[in-house]
């Protein structure tokens, strides 16, 4: 085995009295795409939460760089009256980091022009793939996506999945939940099923 860039060992998460990842243990080796798929509710987001420090464990360790993640957990928030373009300046000025290019990474997801664009008239499938040029915009290494196809027409899915796949042979970690089996099935080096807060490998 590789190096372990994500470590997730016996990890639980409570909210009041409902226990929402129970004894959850998730390793993820460098440079490998990893899936997750699981119903609504089954916590998969907590989880990823939980990875990127959004939110505290009840019980368990969880080890990763986060200041290496670049992530997208729910519907990516953008300013509506600001272009793409100028959404990811002002993110990148925030965050103080090196990011590449913005032209360049718009590029990247397929935006282009459409970066000169502003937010509030984007369909869901360009705010997404606007989610995953900021994810990727500051050269992480480690990539935590949840649904990250969500909005995008069957080109658009085909292209990130393209994106993803060179992402990965340039070394960078994914770790991915889909509920569509064949995003699973096309990237994952590994697959895991949570169910009710447990996860287990497939």
């Amino acid at each position: 085995m590789g190096e372990i860039v994500i470590d997730a060992d016996h990890v639980i998460k409570k909210f009041g009295q409902e226990t929402v990842l129970q004894n959850v243990c998730l390793k993820v080796e460098k440079g490998t795409i990893c899936g997750i798929i699981g119903r609504n509710g089954s916590g998969k987001t907590v989880l990823f939460k939980c990875i990127c420090g959004l939110l505290q464990i009840d019980g368990g360790t969880i080890r990763a760089d986060r200041s290496r993640i670049g992530t997208i957990i729910e519907e990516p928030g953008f300013l509506k009256q600001y272009s793409g373009k100028r959404n990811l300046e002002l993110l990148a000025a925030m965050s103080g980091r090196e990011h590449c290019s913005i032209e360049e990474i718009l590029e990247l997801v397929c935006l282009g022009s459409a970066g000169r664009k502003k937010v509030g008239k984007y369909s869901m499938g360009m705010k997404q793939r606007l989610g995953i040029a900021q994810a990727i915009m500051e050269n992480q290494s480690i990539l935590i996506l949840d649904e990250p196809m969500n909005g995008l027409d069957n080109k658009g899915v085909e292209e990130i999945r393209e994106l993803f796949l060179t992402l990965k042979e340039q070394g960078r970690t994914i770790l991915l939940a889909s509920h569509n089996r064949d995003d699973i099935e096309i990237l994952c080096d590994e697959v895991y099923e949570m169910d009710r807060g447990i996860l287990k490998k497939r």
